[in-house]
C-alpha cells in the first residue's frame, strides 16, 4: 500500500506559509465581515475556510438557493487579499432535509435513530442524502469553480464524526451490496467470516444482518468487515462531492482528518483520495506533556501524506469546549504548537475558528478573536505568531524526513479492539505511544507506516502492536530485514490475518523467519501485576503480558526473572539476511525501553540526540537545512548546529538555516 496523495503542487498561486482558520460569518451580521477583513491583516492571515456548517443560507428551501451573501462574502475576502478555502457543507443537512426524509437519520447499534439539531446525522447509505448532498455540491461549483479568492475546495468535515457507523436500512442494503462486491458468493463469505462456528452459515444474501446485537460475542470477521464498510461508505461520500468538483474548477480538493485521535477512518486509503492532505488536531488537557500527542499527529498526517506538504487545518488557539476539564493554552504554548506543526512538515497553521461563537455549543470554544476582543493576550500571541510565519517563506515546499518508522494499522487497531481478546489490558494505543514518547524524548523524527509499504528508506522499523499482520505485510516485513533493515516487533503481533483468522502455524507464525522465535502460549497478566527482565546488569520491570517463547534461530538478550515464563526467553535478537529482527514480549515503559532501545539503535545506526536538547526537525530544502527547534522546557537548552552552539531559550522556539 503506498500513502500519500497524486496531486503535486501547493495552494494555487500561494508563495507563503498559509495562516488563518475557519471564518464561519453567516454568523455575523455584514457589519463585522468588513471589520474582520481588516483584522485578518493586521494579524496576518492570508487563508481562511468558508461554509463550512452553512448549507442551510444557501439553501433555505429545496431546490431554492441564495448565493448573494456567499458572492459578497468571497468578493470582500478577495479585495483584503484573503484567500479562501471554499468547503462543501454537506456535515450539516437543514431542517428540511430531515422533515422531508426522516429515514436518512443515522441509526444506532440498538436501532435507536439519531435526530437532528447537531451535525453528521444523515446516514451515509442514504439514496436521499446522497442526492441532497450532490446538487449542493453542483451548485457550488459551477457558480465558484474559478472564483479568484478560492485557491482550495474543503469537502464536508471531519468525516466519521460524531458517527461513522450506520445500522439504517439503507446501511443493510448497501452492506450486502459491499459484502456481494467483496467476496463475489456465500462460499466465500462463510469461508471468510468463518461461520461454521456456533452454525452461522448463510443461505441466502437476505439472511446477511447488520453486526446489531447479540446475546453474547458476535462474530469478529463480520464486524471487522463492517468497519471497513463503513469506512468505505464515508469515502464513497467524498468522492461523489471531490469528482462534481472536479467537472468545475481545477483548484484541488481535500477534507479534514483527524490524525491521531480518530481512529475511525483508515487514512492509508483516504490519503491517496485528496490532493492535499489536511489534518485537525486538538490538546487533550488530561495529558501533562500533550505536545508529544501533538508531535505524533502531524508525523502521521506528514506520513499519510507521503511527505508532501500538509495543511494543519483546525487547532485551538487555546481551550476547546468539548473535553471534560477544557484547560486553557499558557502563554507560550500556541507558539510552540504551531511550531511543532510546522517542523513536522505542515505549509499551513489554521485554527477552529477565527471569531468566538456566541451561542451554540461551541460559545466556550477558543477562538482566534476570543469573546475578549483585541485586548487580550490570545489575540496578541496570534498577531505575533501571523508575522513570525510570515518570515518562513523559504520553508514552503520543504520536506521533514525521518529515518525510522512506526508501524500504524487502523484494521489491526480495528480487529484488536473487539470482543474476547486475552487481555483489556494490552490497548494498541499504549503500545504505540510508549514506544513514540520514547523515541521522541530521545530526539528520533519517526514518520508512521502501512506494514505493507515500502520501508526501505528507513534504518529501524518498530512494530509495537501489529496484531492483525496480512500475509503481504509479513513478507514484506520480512524482506525489509533481509535487505539490512532493523525490526522491533512488540508482544500480541502477526496473530491473526486479515478475517480475524489466527495464522496457520499459530501465534505469530507469519514472523517466525525473521525473529528467530514463535509463541508456544500467551500469558497475560492479572491486573496490576507485574514482572521483571534480566537485561544484561539490568533489571526491568514488565506489565500486562508474557509470552511462552520458542527459540529457533534468535539470541535471547532478555530472561524473565518473575512471572508467569521464569527463566523463559523475554527479548530476542535474531540476525535475518543482512538485518536485524528483535522480540520484546512484555510491555515495557519509560527507562526499561530506554535500556532495549540503546541496543536497537545500536543495530539500525540511529544516533538519539543528546540529553536535554529541545525537539528538533530537519527540514530540507534546495539549498540548505532548516533546523525547527521547539523548546518545552522551563529552562534554556544548548543546540549544537554545524555552525556552532546556540541557545533556545525556556518555552521558545526558533529556525535556523544551516547550510549544506
Amino acid at each position: 500500500m503506498t500513502p500519500g496523495p497524486s496531486y503535486e503542487g501547493w495552494l494555487p498561486g500561494v508563495e507563503s506559509l498559509c495562516y488563518g482558520g475557519d471564518y464561519n460569518a453567516e454568523q455575523w451580521p455584514r457589519e463585522v465581515w468588513a471589520q474582520d477583513v481588516r483584522l485578518m491583516t493586521e494579524a496576518g492571515v492570508n487563508l481562511v475556510s468558508v461554509g463550512i456548517f452553512s448549507w442551510v443560507r444557501l439553501e433555505p428551501r429545496p431546490g431554492e438557493y441564495d448565493f448573494a451573501w456567499l458572492d459578497e462574502l468571497l468578493d470582500g475576502l478577495h479585495a483584503g487579499g484573503i484567500r479562501v478555502d471554499l468547503a462543501t457543507p454537506t456535515v450539516v443537512p437543514p431542517a428540511w432535509f430531515f422533515r422531508d426524509h426522516p429515514e436518512a437519520r443515522v441509526v444506532t447499534r440498538d436501532g435507536v435513530p439519531l435526530g437532528p439539531g447537531s451535525r453528521g446525522a444523515a446516514a451515509p447509505s442514504s439514496p436521499q442524502y446522497r442526492a441532497a448532498a450532490a446538487r449542493i455540491t453542483t451548485e457550488l461549483a459551477r457558480r465558484y469553480g474559478d472564483h479568484p479568492a478560492v485557491v482550495l475546495w474543503h469537502v464536508h468535515n471531519e468525516y466519521g464524526a460524531p458517527v461513522g457507523w450506520d445500522y439504517s436500512e439503507h446501511a443493510l442494503v448497501a452492506f450486502r451490496r459491499w459484502l456481494a462486491d467483496r467476496y463475489g458468493g456465500l462460499d466465500a463469505l462463510n469461508a471468510a467470516w468463518g461461520t461454521t462456528f456456533w452454525g452461522q452459515v448463510y443461505g441466502g444474501w437476505d439472511e446477511v444482518a447488520l453486526p446489531g446485537p447479540t446475546p453474547t460475542a458476535g462474530n469478529p470477521a463480520q464486524l471487522l468487515d463492517f468497519a471497513r464498510f463503513s469506512d468505505e461508505m464515508l469515502r464513497e461520500l467524498y468522492r461523489a462531492e471531490r469528482d462534481i468538483i472536479r467537472q468545475h474548477s481545477d483548484r484541488p480538493v481535500t477534507t479534514n482528518f483527524m490524525a491521531g485521535t480518530h481512529l475511525g477512518t483508515d487514512l492509508w486509503r483516504w490519503g491517496q483520495e485528496v490532493d492535499v492532505v489536511a489534518n485537525d488536531n486538538y490538546l487533550m488537557a488530561a495529558d501533562v506533556d500533550n505536545h508529544v500527542g501533538l508531535a505524533l499527529s502531524a508525523d502521521l498526517t506528514r506520513s499519510v501524506a507521503g511527505g508532501k506538504p500538509w495543511i494543519l487545518m483546525e487547532h485551538s488557539s487555546s481551550g476547546v469546549n468539548w473535553q471534560p476539564r477544557n484547560v486553557a493554552k499558557k502563554p507560550g504554548e500556541e507558539k510552540r504548537n504551531a511550531f511543532s506543526h510546522v517542523g513536522r512538515g505542515a505549509d499551513a497553521v489554521l485554527f477552529f475558528q477565527w471569531r468566538a461563537s456566541r451561542f451554540g455549543a461551541e460559545k466556550f470554544h477558543s477562538a482566534m478573536v476570543p469573546h475578549a476582543g483585541t485586548d487580550s493576550r490570545v489575540w496578541r500571541e496570534l498577531v505575533e505568531l501571523g508575522g513570525d510565519l510570515a518570515g518562513l517563506a523559504a520553508l514552503r515546499g520543504t520536506r521533514t524526513v525521518a529515518d525510522v518508522a512506526i508501524l500504524w494499522d487502523y484494521e489491526s487497531f480495528w480487529a484488536q479492539d473487539l470482543d474476547w481478546r486475552p487481555s483489556v489490558d494490552l490497548r494498541h494505543r499504549e503500545q504505540v505511544e510508549a514506544y513514540y514518547r520514547r523515541l521522541w524524548h530521545d530526539g528520533v523524527t519517526v514518520d508512521l507506516a502501512h506494514p505493507e509499504q515500502d520501508l526501505s528508506a528507513y534504518r529501524l522499523v518498530l512494530a509495537p502492536s501489529q496484531y492483525l499482520l496480512t500475509a503481504a505485510g509479513a513478507a514484506n516485513l520480512t524482506a525489509y530485514v533481509a535487505s539490512g533493515g532493523t525490526l522491533l516487533v512488540g508482544p500480541f503481533s502477526g496473530i491473526v490475518d486479515e478475517h480475524d483468522a489466527v495464522h496457520p502455524g499459530g501465534f505469530m507464525a507469519p514472523l517466525k523467519d525473521v525473529l528467530g522465535v514463535w509463541v508456544e502460549e500467551l500469558l497475560p497478566l492479572r491486573e496490576g501485576e507485574t514482572l521483571t527482565v534480566t537485561h544484561g546488569d539490568a533489571t526491568l520491570e514488565g506489565r500486562v503480558w508474557a509470552d511462552h517463547l520458542r527459540v529457533t534461530t534468535a539470541r535471547t538478550v532478555g530472561t524473565y526473572a518473575t512471572g508467569p515464563a521464569p527463566g523463559l526467553p523475554a527479548i530476542t535478537r535474531n540476525e535475518h539476511g543482512a538485518g536485524t529482527g528483535w522480540y520484546v514480549s512484555t510491555v515495557l515503559d519509560g527507562e526499561a525501553l530506554r535500556t532495549v532501545l540503546a541496543d536497537v539503535y545500536a543495530d539500525a545506526g540511529v544516533v538519539p540526540a543528546a540529553p536535554g536538547a529541545p525537539e528538533t526537525i530537519v527540514r530540507r530544502g534546495a539549498d540548505a537545512d532548516y533546523v525547527v527547534a521547539v523548546n518545552h522546557a522551563d529552562h534554556d537548552v544548548d543546540l549544537e548546529l554545524p555552525g556552532g552552539p546556540t541557545v533556545v531559550r525556556a518555552g521558545d522556539v526558533a529556525v535556523f538555516e544551516v547550510e549544506r
